[in-house]
């Protein structure tokens, strides 16, 4: 049923948020954590977008009964109402919907992009889904939720698109995006520190074992040869082309790139193959500094990887 988005009263407990994040892991475990401690939770999805939205389609927040919530389904403007709604939820017993902004009948919290969302109330009543999700992407498989509005329930879904199904909303979950990074040069270094910073499973080796190499690598994974030597980098590029990662990247100008191409071609493999190496690596040219270059070849990644999520 549709609510009207309530005001939080005065001496009732307040929400509070305990920490910042937008990661669907650490939300989705945030949860988990509380059910299992005994603790009443509720999970809000955002399932509908009118004009613009801060947060995309399957965004979510997870609330606990004591009022502590993470997670953000608008730019922060909504989040402590809704955990408020949430808690009047938990309290009860009964699954909500609730509107914010353009479309909405009800009181008015105004969003600053000017568009219009609806959000799912659900009461957790079992840890087992979230888990399920949760051991999928520690195994690096992609996994997803399918709520319920009509019998209030949430079941754990094998990989699909975020998106109504029928009477069903689905959210799709997918493994942290893995950056790998190859080479002992301070581009490797930097570029590696970076990568932590902006929340990328890092990995760093200055190895030139294809096997090794081989058990990291999945389709959820960026392969980043930083070295300056064309000899070590190429048994790597090559075991990265054969593991089909999303983004293979390697380091160099235009000169280096074109002897790597013809030992590439003299190794056997087609120009398609060879097409799916970004280099010189970066969106923009001739970053000639560790840092610029660092930001050049991440941005590049992320760009890839939206691309290919929004694609599915």
């Amino acid at each position: 049923m549709l609510q009207h988005a309530t005001l939080i009263e005065p001496g009732l407990l307040n929400p509070e948020q305990a920490f910042l994040t937008d990661d669907s892991q650490t939300i989705l475990r945030f949860a988990a954590d509380a059910l299992t401690a005994g603790m009443a939770a509720a999970l809000v999805t955002l399932v509908e977008i009118r004009g613009g939205a801060a947060r995309p389609l399957g965004a979510q927040m997870a609330v606990r009964e004591d009022g502590l919530y993470c997670g953000f389904v608008s730019g922060g403007c909504v989040e402590s109402a809704v955990a408020y709604e949430a808690m009047e939820a938990m309290r009860s017993g009964h699954d909500r919907t609730v509107m914010y902004g353009e479309g909405s009948p009800y009181f008015d919290i105004v969003l600053p992009c000017g568009g219009g969302i609806t959000l799912t109330v659900h009461n957790l009543r079992a840890v087992q889904p979230l888990l399920a999700v949760l051991n999928s992407l520690e195994q690096r498989k992609a996994a997803g939720l399918r709520y319920s509005p009509g019998s209030q329930t949430l079941v754990s879904t094998h990989n699909g698109q975020t998106g109504w199904v029928g009477g069903d909303f689905v959210v799709n979950y997918r493994p942290c995006t893995r950056v790998i990074v190859y080479g002992h040069s301070l581009e490797a270094h930097v570029t590696a520190h970076v990568a932590k910073a902006a929340g990328f499973d890092v990995h760093t080796s200055d190895s030139v074992d294809p096997k090794t190499a081989l058990l990291l690598i999945d389709d959820d994974t960026a392969v980043l040869l930083l070295y300056h030597d064309l000899h070590r980098e190429l048994p790597l590029l090559q075991c990265a082309l054969a593991a089909q990662p999303f983004y293979i990247g390697a380091l160099g100008s235009s000169r280096t790139h074109e002897k790597r191409v013809a030992a590439l071609a003299g190794a056997g493999w087609s120009p398609e193959d060879i097409a799916r190496i970004k280099a010189p690596v970066g969106i923009f040219p001739k970053a000639r500094d560790a840092h610029s270059l660092a930001l050049s070849v991440l941005a590049d990644i992320a760009a890839v990887r939206h691309a290919r999520l929004s694609a599915r």
